[in-house]
């Protein structure tokens, strides 16, 4: 499990909006060349993270205005799920935090993992998203509709579903 949280200084609608711009991740996530948002709910992702591309795809499993956000993997060759919260700590000031849980994929991985690798990049990714969205005047853009929970808790899919090749929080 990955916990990170930032204190951001612009409101949290500003925040929020900035975030649901999912196929602005690359600009500010090392490791993330492209997203492509497929529908309301899903996403295709392909990163890159020492020298391996992985495609996957994310489905949002909640998603409540200047709250939350929380997903899980559908299908590909990554495994995790997740949650990013909005706080207003003020009219100006929104604490981001950043839970995730990762399946890691063989020795490597799981060793990033133990080794607080995963960890890192997490936290980099935040303050390079605090870095953008305090180097803007507003977000590029905003989705406000609200996803009802698919579910009862976001998680992995069970061993062998959902595991379709492609895509790249």
């Amino acid at each position: 499990m990955v916990h990170a949280t930032i204190k951001v200084n612009a409101p949290v609608r500003e925040v929020y909006d900035q975030w649901t711009q999912f196929e602005d991740f690359p600009r500010f996530m090392d490791d993330v060349e492209e997203v492509r948002q497929l529908d309301e709910r899903v996403c295709h992702w392909r990163t890159r993270i020492a020298g391996a591309t992985r495609e996957f795809e994310t489905e949002i499993v909640d998603q409540r205005p200047d709250e939350r956000i929380s997903w899980r993997t559908i299908g590909g060759e990554v495994r995790q799920q997740g949650m990013v919260t909005f706080q207003a700590l003020d009219e100006e000031t929104t604490r981001v935090t950043l839970t995730m849980d990762v399946d890691p994929e063989g020795v490597t991985e799981t060793a990033g993992l133990a080794l607080g690798v995963v960890d890192s990049r997490i936290k980099g990714d935040l303050n390079r998203f605090k870095e953008f969205i305090e180097g803007r005047d507003r977000a590029t853009g905003g989705w406000r509709g609200k996803l009802p929970p698919r579910g009862s808790t976001p998680g992995p899919p069970p061993a062998g579903e959902g595991q379709a090749s492609s895509p790249d929080p």
